[in-house]
């Protein structure tokens, strides 16, 4: 049985040029700049109860035409910071573990 994602859907492409599904699940200003997170969007509940529950946080640029896209961030201390604000913003609604920082050095 497929489900309707809550959140607004956006489309990325990953590092091969492949399109996925994301869910938006919150928007926040930092510092001057707009972050946003997001989930892979599930159709099947098997696919969520499987994920990890992989929060995914990008930074809102500007490319060279002026249109707004996403991107990572490269520095670590602002996506610390950044994921401690969406953290805060988030815990009322999700069970949220914090990132262990040695655990996420050795994923980069």
């Amino acid at each position: 049985m497929e489900r309707e994602p809550d959140g607004t859907l956006i489309t990325l492409l990953d590092e091969d040029g492949k399109e996925k599904e994301f869910e938006h699940l919150a928007s926040l200003e930092y510092k001057g700049s707009t972050y946003v997170a997001l989930v892979p969007a599930f159709m099947e509940p098997e696919e969520f109860v499987e994920s990890e529950g992989e929060l995914i946080i990008l930074k809102m640029i500007q490319d060279e035409d002026g249109e707004d896209i996403l991107s990572s961030i490269d520095d670590d201390n602002e996506f610390y910071a950044v994921s401690h604000e969406f953290e805060n913003l988030l815990e009322n609604d999700f069970e949220i573990q914090e990132m262990d920082k040695e655990t996420s050095d050795e994923e980069n």
